[in-house]
């Protein structure tokens, strides 16, 4: 049997500050238990890269069509609009072989500086919350939620921050972080990834 193409996808790390603690705060979506991938699981919003996606960015390469998907799954998924200019490409996941799906998603951190509503669809997203990643993690550990590797991955880079500065700092002038390391399915230059 031959071994699937993984699709490209992009996922949003919403990021906010918090009055009540010294602490950030992501959201996580949680997934409908019905669906084949992840089924269940608390993770970030997003999603597929679309053909309208590639059709919507200026040069068609896959890196700008994986903002376009950014922007649309995090307003279909939790109600919110962002600005693309304001994504933070931080990591690049590709899932390994021999599993019912595969993709190779873009990972992106917004950071947001005002208040926004969530509203989830009630169908492929059951619920949200907002939580610091620390206790996100507890809460994996605890086995109270289940979030995926690289949704666990990235709140362990981000737990030790405690403001967006901060964060935005370290998250811009830190490598990209690709799973596989030599993963086939990331190559910045010819997908149009911006260097500056």
């Amino acid at each position: 049997m031959s071994e699937l193409e993984p699709v490209p996808a992009a996922t949003v790390v919403l990021v906010r500050e918090t009055a009540t603690s010294d602490n950030i705060e992501v959201l996580l979506v949680q997934r409908n238990s019905r669906l084949v991938f992840h089924g269940g699981h608390w993770v970030f919003p997003g999603g597929r890269v679309d053909a309208a996606d590639f059709e919507n960015s200026e040069s068609g390469s896959e890196y700008q069509a994986a903002l376009k998907a950014a922007v649309r799954e995090t307003k279909e998924e939790a109600g919110i609009d962002i600005d693309e200019k304001l994504l933070i490409h931080t990591a690049h996941w590709t899932t390994p072989p021999k599993q019912p799906r595969r993709f190779c998603t873009w990972f992106f951190i917004y950071p947001l500086t005002a208040l926004v509503n969530v509203t989830v669809d009630n169908d492929e997203i059951l619920d949200h919350r907002w939580i610091s990643p620390g206790d996100a993690l507890a809460e994996e550990e605890a086995e109270n939620i289940v979030i995926p590797k690289p949704t666990s991955t990235t709140l362990r880079d981000i737990a030790n921050h405690r403001n967006l500065n901060d964060l935005i700092t370290d998250v811009t002038a830190s490598n990209i972080r690709v799973f596989p390391k030599d993963s086939a399915y990331y190559r910045p230059e010819e997908m149009g990834v911006s260097t500056n």
